[in-house]
């Protein structure tokens, strides 16, 4: 009789054991799924953190020198011998190259914008003084290019409007001769369907940038101060650019 019951509980036992172990794996199995389902399941711990940082989108805006609408001038005052008032020497060049990268907060990507202008193509309405500016003032068969680099606009909010007129400065260091110097430039420009176009200008003096005056018979005198213009139009490249 004793040996009966002793049978008859470990029968219970068992059962009981399997219903328990049957209701353990269920659990297991229903938190696996929970987990599965989770975004990242089955990566390792540090595929894991990786995917729950929010990545920061570096796309900035792009704007490069058009095709067509550029023109970069040089303006000095001179005395000419042959007449009896101050005439402005205009030399004039369309070799314009570059672009700027701005951030969606208006700060410029300095590391990735640049203008660069072709020295050596200035032209202005008199041979002889070409030759001279080429040759002793920018000594451009050593120095090609004048090279601005922005660093920074003043009073320019973005987003810049759709369309309209904005007027603001734009600072940054503009290299001529192998010589740099931070320069100012006060711009007014028109935007357009994406397009930005205007005129920036901004003055310096010969001894800036060490220039040496030009000195021939014909001209008297030539005044210190040096003024440049920059026409652009620029348009935005093609998709967004990555810092």
């Amino acid at each position: 009789m004793s040996g009966w019951k002793s049978r008859l509980n470990a029968l219970r036992v068992g059962v009981l054991g399997g219903v328990m172990a049957v209701v353990a794996l269920r659990a297991l199995s229903g938190g696996a799924a929970a987990a599965d389902a989770r975004p990242g399941a089955g990566r390792s711990a540090g595929e894991w953190d990786g995917a729950s940082v929010a990545v920061q989108d570096t796309s900035v805006l792009r704007y490069v020198v058009a095709p067509e609408g550029n023109e970069a001038r040089y303006r000095v005052r001179e005395q000419l011998a042959r007449l009896s008032f101050p005439n402005d020497a205009v030399g004039v060049t369309s070799g314009i190259e570059g672009e700027i990268r701005v951030r969606a907060d208006g700060t410029i990507v300095q590391e990735a914008s640049r203008f660069t202008v072709d020295l050596a193509s200035l032209k202005s309405d008199s041979d002889r003084r070409d030759n001279y500016v080429r040759r002793r003032t920018l000594e451009t068969e050593a120095h090609p290019s004048a090279v601005f680099v922005p660093r920074a606009f003043q009073g320019l909010t973005f987003p810049l409007p759709a369309a309209g007129d904005v007027s603001f400065r734009l600072v940054g260091d503009l290299t001529i001769r192998g010589v740099t110097r931070p320069v100012t430039w006060e711009v007014t420009a028109k935007v357009d369907g994406g397009v930005v176009s205007g005129q920036a200008t901004t003055r310096f003096t010969f001894d800036d940038f060490e220039l040496t005056k030009p000195r021939v018979a014909s001209v008297l005198s030539v005044e210190d101060d040096i003024r440049l213009e920059y026409d652009f139009r620029l348009v935005p490249a093609a998709g967004a650019a990555d810092e």
